[in-house]
């Protein structure tokens, strides 16, 4: 096998992996030594490929695109908040957490992680089976969401969105 297609392979292996895979186990695969695999792996690095070596082995590394986040003051009522959760992800938005600002506990803020439909169904089904109270009700309805999207043209719509639906505080 010529050098550029074992580095091909290298990379479609270390792609497909999901944990590191140790130099000698890659060596095994493709029929050469670990040193090959070590100036392989150099070679690699230097046209820019993320490449990690970890204790465990290599690693290709893939890099998340960049994303933003802003933070949204809201009110609404708890019949509301499907109607809210699925106003930002229906635009492309993610919602992290929830957060209040409480008289005397302070800020109090729990992970959320709503990203599509079904964790917005998910997350009602359980606020409505445990008949627990929403973490807003402790401060009148008040919160905090922080929302994280690809970009700031999203978190402008769901912005506008908010504000149109009522439940953006100013």
């Amino acid at each position: 096998m010529e050098g550029k297609e074992r580095r091909d392979k290298l990379l479609m292996i270390l792609n497909e992996a999901n944990v590191p895979i140790q130099g000698s186990e890659l060596a095994k695969q493709l029929g050469v030594t670990r040193q090959v695999i070590v100036k392989d792996i150099a070679l690699l690095r230097a046209i820019n490929k993320n490449i990690l070596s970890t204790t465990k082995g290599y690693i290709l590394y893939c890099q998340e695109p960049k994303k933003v986040n802003r933070c949204f003051y809201v009110k609404h009522s708890t019949a509301q908040i499907e109607d809210e959760l699925s106003s930002i992800v229906d635009l492309g938005g993610k919602i992290l957490d929830v957060i209040v600002s409480h008289a005397i506990y302070g800020t109090i803020e729990a992970d959320l992680i709503i990203s599509n439909k079904q964790d917005v169904i998910d997350f009602v089904t359980k606020v409505n089976q445990k008949q627990t109270v929403p973490l807003k009700e402790l401060t009148g309805g008040n919160h905090y969401h922080t929302v994280e999207a690809d970009n700031e043209n999203i978190l402008d719509r769901i912005e506008t969105v908010l504000k149109e639906k009522g439940y953006l505080i100013d």
